[in-house]
Order: C-alpha cells, then structure tokens, then sequence
C-alpha cells in the first residue's frame, strides 16, 4: 500500500529514486586482458572517446587474432547466420587493400547470406564489410587483423536523437536515422499509468487517446505524478536529445494513478478492460505496466494477472517492472502481480557502467528485483537500461515537485527504476511487432529473448539486456511460454483463459513439466545458458518449499474468512498498486 519511492516508513526499502550506492564501480570486461598491444590501442581510441574504466580481458577471437568487443564476438559465435556490419582494422604495416582481401577469402570459403565487402578506406587502413557471424569469428582469427568492431550509425542533426547511451545499448538508435522508421506501421503502445501529459511535442500528434480510470484523489488532468509522461517518453517519445525507443509509435494513456502515484487494483483492471474494448480501434499491441500490488499472491488466482493474461491471450504484449525492493544485489521473491505472471514479459534494471556501446559489462542496478515467483517462475524475463534516465515531466507534478534536484531542464528530469526499464522493452517490442505484424505475444517475447545480450547481471536481468534491432531480425523466435500454453483453454466470454487447477496438479506431479519451453532446439544459438533458464527454476527444493508447501497452501489459507477478512480487506487492498 506505499509508494515504492523512498517514502519514510516503507520497510521494503525501495529504490525508486536510484541513488548511487558508493563504491559500484565495476571494471569492464569489454575487450578482456589488457595486453601491450591493447593498451597502445585503447590509448588511440581514449582521443576520441569519454574515459572509460580500464578493461578487463581481451575478447579476441584467437591468442593470434583480433581485438573483438566480447559482446560482439559472443553475439557472432551465438548467431553465425545472421548478419554484421563491423570496420575491420588492419595491424600496423598492413594496408585496406590486404584486409579487403582476407575479407573475400573468409566469405568465399564460408558462405552466407551477407555483402562481404563494402568500402575500403584510405583514413584507415581497414574497410567496412557486412558479415554472418560465422563469417566475423572467422575473420576475428586472422593474424593480420587489428580489431573488428560495429559499425554503428550516427545521428544527423535534425533526425530523432538521445545522447544519454541507453540507446545505444537497447539497440533502438539503429532505426532513428534515414527512412528506417518511415516504411514500419508502427503499433500503438497503452500507457497504463498516472496520464500523460497533453501538448507535449514529445508526442506531438500521437496521442491517441486520454483515458481517466482512477478513483482515488487528488488526480489533476493529464499527468499530476509525472510518471507516466516520464514512462511514455522513455517508450515513444520524439523530443530532440530525448527520444524514446519507439519515436513514431502512437500512445494511448489509461490514468489509473493519482497525483501521490498510488492505484487501486480494481482500477488497472478496468484499464485492461479498456485495453481489450478498445485495441482494434487503435491498433494496440502493446501495454506497459510500470506499477505493481502490495501483496504478493500466486499469478494463479491474483486478479490482476489474470487481466494482463486475458491482454496477453487477445493478441497484445504485456510489459510490467520488476519491482524495486531488490535487496542489494540479492535474490528475492518477486511476487507482485503484474510482474510476478509467466506468461508475459518483465524487465529488470540495468546499469550501463559507463560503457553505453556494448552490453557485456552491465549489471543490474542493485535494487531491481529479481529471483523466483511464489508459484516458482525465474523472474525478470530480460533487462533494460533502467539508471539515470532523463525523460519528460510535467513541470508542475508531484514526482518533479518532490526532487528538484533532479530536474535537468525546464519540462525534464532523471529517474532510476524498473519502472522505466519497462517502456525501453515496450518500445523494442512495437519495433518487432512493426517488423513482423503477423506475430502472437508468445512470438515477440520469445524473440527479444532470444537476441537479449549477455551481461554481468545473471539472473538479475533475465536471459540478458533487450537489443531491439537483433529482435527484429529473428525470422523464427521459439516460445517460451510453450508449457504453459497447454493449459490455456477457451472461456465463457469468449477469450481464452488459464486453468490454474491443471497446471497447478501437472506442475506437482512433475517438476519437470516445463523442459518443453527450455529444451527446444530453436533456443540453441541463443547467447545465455540453458542451464541457467531451464530445470534450475523447478528445483524440488524452491518449488515445494517456496510455492506450494501445505503450510502456505492449505484449505485454511482460502476459506472464505480468511479471504475475505484477511487478505482481501479495505485495510490491506485499499490503495493495491503503486509505480515501480
């Protein structure tokens, strides 16, 4: 029933408001060992860069081989058929004209789906290519070969821009340049937060629709927390140095939160309702919850799960935060609805560590919340950059009114939270669907899942950190919510619903019972471990013991008293969701 946002007196001890915990630094494994010849080249690159913390080891594809961005080289070993486009650096004596032709040898002698060589250089001794990842591993072992790195694209002045990194690292920024936005009919996203703010040129003419659904007071017009224009920037806005990832999506904004950020959970349903009665009229195929309960219930019977369910099962993907009440790095019990649901995505909290172009010295942000559901489910699903972020605010609201010192310029502010990781992935997930219109939820999230880049985070992140242009290349994504979906049936309003009693006897007959979703050949060249998403979360010791034990499960705990009295009360579900 609090606010997750340092409020006093909250013993969950949320971190809402990011402040840095000193002494977090950690050190890069970007490229790996340091050795004579790397240091000579980070010495070339520090010129041209912001300092970075010295790297860790090499990343280099062979003893003999190139300097590879380890993100990059793991990527490529992970994904050998998809395609690459890197600057290939020669070592010192030799010319573009040598490197262009050991980048015809490797393309000759392993082909692909790929243009080989692109540009040869005379301001560099190297050339542009376009590479399979077999391909750029191969290449990576040459010995005349300097350093492989992406060829990203830059920003030209006028085009939509965000300089804060997070862009980078989410892999939106690809699409902001040239046409590469103007050719996707991109899907509308539902705000299911505290309003957004109107007349912004954030989101200038893609506003759709302002719904208000909150019962609680006080609650201005438009956006009196801030939270949800902060949200919806982050997700689609087209402000210049603040675009969100998605800048040419349309917005829909359900206020279910008042001006203190507090909901009631009959609120979000009635958003959801919305959401179902309305997604045809205008093209909804995404919906972000940055907001959870107050108590922790299985996604079974909690209310609110079954309604961002029944979103999930009609065609729209579901995106919520993990929760803030991460205890320093530590596993916990992710259990509030909407996040703690396995059928759709959740999203931790990244922090980019300095390093903005590669993923693979991110670690989560030491309050995002992670571990398994009451129900045993690994949760987050994936990560998103989530510190730090500058976002639009209504100058006037409570969240800028309350932190001053974080207002950055007139109309925008920094935050930290899950709650703002989440509208990284919603956006990533309009790119997909824009990318693929014919695809289910299933589909989607097994796409982001399978292109997420490996971190330091572990299990704190999910499966890895979003990358929406490596999603949107996946031609065909596995499904992770393949067990599950067995028990989801047709039901009286004709949708469909989940059968909690079935799978609830399936999963305690056998701890086995979701392998499917893990064991699928398709996951293979997924970049993160199957051992770690796979048997791990239906452990005997954390399914019996966490989930389902007699004590916490037994008749007593759902006879009508203690249902009624106890754990749904007025005292208990007064205020039932708060943003996180």
């Amino acid at each position: 029933m609090r606010p997750v946002g340092g409020t006093k007196g909250n013993l969950r001890g949320s971190a809402l408001w990011g402040k840095k915990t000193k002494g977090e630094a950690r050190s890069s494994a970007l490229w790996g060992k340091p050795g004579r010849r790397f240091a000579a080249f980070l010495a070339v690159v520090g010129v041209l860069a912001a300092p970075v913390a010295a790297p860790a080891s090499t990343g280099s594809a062979a003893s003999s081989g190139a300097l590879v961005p380890e993100a990059l080289l793991a990527r490529a070993q992970g994904h050998p058929t998809w395609s690459f486009r890197v600057i290939v650096q020669a070592k010192p004596g030799k010319s573009s004209t040598y490197v262009a032709s050991l980048v015809r040898d490797v393309v000759s002698k392993h082909p692909g789906k790929s243009k080989g060589l692109k540009k040869k250089f005379s301001a560099v001794n190297g050339v542009a290519a376009q590479l399979t990842g077999a391909q750029l591993v191969q290449l990576a072992k040459q010995k005349g070969i300097l350093a492989i790195t992406r060829d990203r694209r830059l920003v030209a002045t006028g085009q939509f821009s965000n300089d804060q990194g997070w862009a980078q690292t989410a892999g939106v920024d690809d699409y902001w340049v040239g046409q590469a936005l103007s050719g996707l009919a991109m899907p509308a996203i539902a705000i299911v937060d505290s309003g957004v703010q109107t007349g912004r040129l954030d989101f200038s003419g893609r506003l759709l629709k302002q719904v208000r659904l909150t019962s609680l007071a006080p609650n201005s017009l438009g956006d009196g927390r801030g939270h949800g224009t902060f949200v919806a920037g982050i997700a689609a806005g087209a402000a210049t140095r603040y675009a969100g990832a998605a800048p040419t999506a349309p917005i829909v904004s359900l206020d279910v939160m008042d001006d203190n950020g507090m909901a009631l959970t009959s609120d979000v349903i009635a958003a959801a309702d919305w959401i179902l009665q309305n997604k045809a009229a205008y093209n909804i195929r995404v919906a972000n919850f940055s907001l959870q309960s107050s108590t922790p219930a299985s996604f079974a019977y909690d209310p609110l799960d079954q309604a961002v369910e029944k979103l999930w099962f009609s065609g729209v993907v579901v995106v919520a935060s993990a929760g803030n009440y991460g205890d320093n790095g530590q596993p916990t019990t992710v259990g509030y609805a909407p996040g703690n649901d396995p059928f759709i995505i959740t999203v931790g909290a990244s922090d980019l560590n300095g390093t903005p172009w590669s993923a693979a010295d991110d670690f989560a942000a030491p309050w995002s919340a992670f571990g398994y559901t009451l129900d045993g489910f690994a949760k987050p699903d994936i990560g998103a950059p989530g510190r730090v972020l500058v976002g639009p605010v209504p100058s006037l609201s409570t969240m800028a009114r309350e932190h001053p010192e974080r207002v950055t310029a007139p109309g925008y502010m920094w935050m930290s939270g899950t709650s703002f990781a989440a509208p990284v992935v919603s956006g990533a997930a309009a790119l997909v669907i824009a990318h693929h219109p014919n695809w289910t939820p299933d589909q989607v999230k097994g796409a982001l899942m399978l292109s997420a880049q490996p971190t330091a985070g572990g299990m704190a992140l999910g499966v890895g950190e979003v990358d929406a242009n490596a999603a949107s290349q996946v031609a065909s994504p596995p499904n992770p919510n393949l067990a599950l979906n067995q028990f989801v049936s047709p039901d009286v309003s004709g949708g469909f619903a989940f059968d909690a009693a079935s799978w609830a006897n399936t999963a305690q007959a056998d701890a086995s019972w979701n392998s499917a979703s893990w064991n699928s050949a398709s996951w293979a060249n997924a970049s993160w471990a199957n051992a770690s998403w796979n048997s791990a979360s239906w452990a005997n010791a954390s399914w019996a013991a966490a989930s389902w034990a007699a004590a916490s499960w037994n008749a007593a705990s759902w006879a009508n008293a203690s249902w009624a009295a106890a754990s749904w009360s007025a005292a208990s579900w007064a205020a039932a969701a708060w943003a996180s």
